[in-house]
């Protein structure tokens, strides 16, 4: 049972008494870290210069682009490793999210499968991941990494609307408190930290443009910050409207500034992977001997902003493991939602004062099975497409180099999350027979 059942950590008596369903999306996502841990131990360079010792691992890595040539890959080996891992963690989450479909309940015998027998789903990935690096190359680095681009942008979006759910959460809560304790300090702190992020915000601008632009040229980095600044600015503006402060007395502008600072670390994610190094302080070439080109010393192959993009990550994971959203349309979007179903097994663990884990689904899931697996899955093509700084080899075979690709999904993803913040407080004005409480 330590081995097969829903809770091994539970069985030792050293946790409290939990829910089958939270137990499940943690260990899931526990395989997602730890897929991510490796790939990070691999990019290591000293790591990754021994994993030319894997058995065919760097034979043939001359048709990278379905291109038959001889290339020395001793540069790619970190980078190809990171898609291998990507690829079987992307497998692993959709094997699952095809076997989830439709589960309605803990009755259903699949549902077994999706909170026990943990031992061998940990064979399955291991087994995933053996056989991910024996993929020949042709053209699976070239046709992945698209994979790995609208999977990101997807996962983007899915973290635009877990922190507009956030920032409304948050701006209730606080608001709230004020109202019932009648107290200056909540509204001092909330006026404090909108401060904050709109000085930090600001600041961000002003650095974008010192660090990525030129007085002349880097027409396109000029262009992409100042439309996001106008954009943030307009986002505020409409957050204070009194229209929309009638309909959504929660509105304000500490959900505009957070989605401000978002903003802005989409916008310095994308220029960071403009290809031209005038405009780009921070990009990095790497030939394929796994020598630095550039025409100024580089720092490191891993930049901030991926540092910033893993932390991210995992927040963002944790938060679709763990929480269910305040906002029954956001449940409803994310298809989760936490129900009374386990209350009478809740308070049967509780008289018993036995740790362990309660089946809290017989009467109905507390989330999709299948939904939660496919986030997993965006989510690993996510953290490669971090790892790898979004860089692919060129045409030549020669060099990984940060593609336009790049830049203009992150920047339509920006797009896309201040629209849909709109969107959110617009919404009861444009729809005003649907309850948006």
């Amino acid at each position: 049972s330590c081995l097969c059942g829903s809770a091994p950590c539970l069985l030792c008596g050293c946790c409290p008494s939990a829910r089958n369903s939270t137990i499940s999306r943690l260990l899931f996502t526990f395989f997602l870290f730890l897929g991510t841990l490796v790939s990070i131990i691999m990019i290591i360079p000293g790591v990754e210069k021994e994993l030319h010792k894997l058995p065919g691992f760097c034979e043939g890595s001359g048709s990278v682009l379905g291109v038959q040539a001889y290339v020395d890959c001793s540069g790619f080996l970190g980078h190809k490793a990171v898609y291998r891992m990507g690829f079987a963690m992307a497998a692993f989450f959709f094997l699952f999210a095809a076997i989830m479909v439709c589960v309605r309940s803990s009755k259903d015998p699949r549902a077994a499968v999706q909170n026990g027998f943990w031992f061998f789903k940990f064979l399955v990935l291991v087994g995933l991941t053996v056989g991910a690096f024996y993929i020949p190359d042709g053209s699976f680095t070239a046709v992945w990494f698209y994979f790995g681009v609208v999977g990101s942008f997807l996962f983007i979006l899915i973290q635009l609307i877990l922190l507009i759910d956030f920032a409304h959460s948050w701006s209730q809560l606080w608001l709230h408190n004020a109202g019932e304790s009648n107290a200056k300090g909540w509204y001092a702190a909330l006026c404090t930290v909108t401060s904050i992020f709109y000085a930090a915000s600001i600041a961000a601008f002003a650095l974008l443009y010192v660090y990525y632009t030129k007085p002349e040229g880097c027409t396109e980095g000029k262009v992409l910050i100042s439309i996001n600044l106008i954009l943030c600015v307009i986002v505020s503006a409409v957050s204070i409207l009194p229209k929309i402060q009638d309909a959504q007395p929660h509105s304000g502008l500490l959900q505009a500034s957070l989605i401000t600072l978002y903003t802005v670390f989409i916008t310095w994610s994308a220029l960071a992977n403009v290809p031209y190094q005038d405009c780009n302080p921070t990009l990095l070439l790497r030939n394929s001997t796994g020598s630095a080109v550039a025409a100024q010393p580089l720092t490191t192959w891993w930049d901030a902003p991926s540092i910033v993009g893993l932390v991210i990550f995992i927040l963002c994971t944790l938060f679709i493991s763990i929480r269910s959203s305040d906002h029954a349309q956001v449940n409803k979007l994310m298809l989760t939602e936490e129900s009374g179903a386990g209350a009478s097994a809740e308070a049967a663990a509780a008289e018993s004062g036995l740790h362990r884990a309660y089946d809290n689904e017989q009467d109905g899931v507390t989330y999709s099975y299948s939904f939660f697996h496919l986030c997993l899955l965006l989510a690993a093509l996510y953290i490669m497409m971090t790892l790898t700084n979004w860089y692919r080899p060129d045409e030549s075979l020669l060099v990984l180099r940060s593609p336009w690709t790049a830049v203009w999904v992150k920047i339509c993803s920006s797009w896309a999350g201040l629209l849909l913040y709109v969107w959110t407080l617009v919404a009861p004005l444009v729809l005003p027979d649907r309850d948006f409480s």
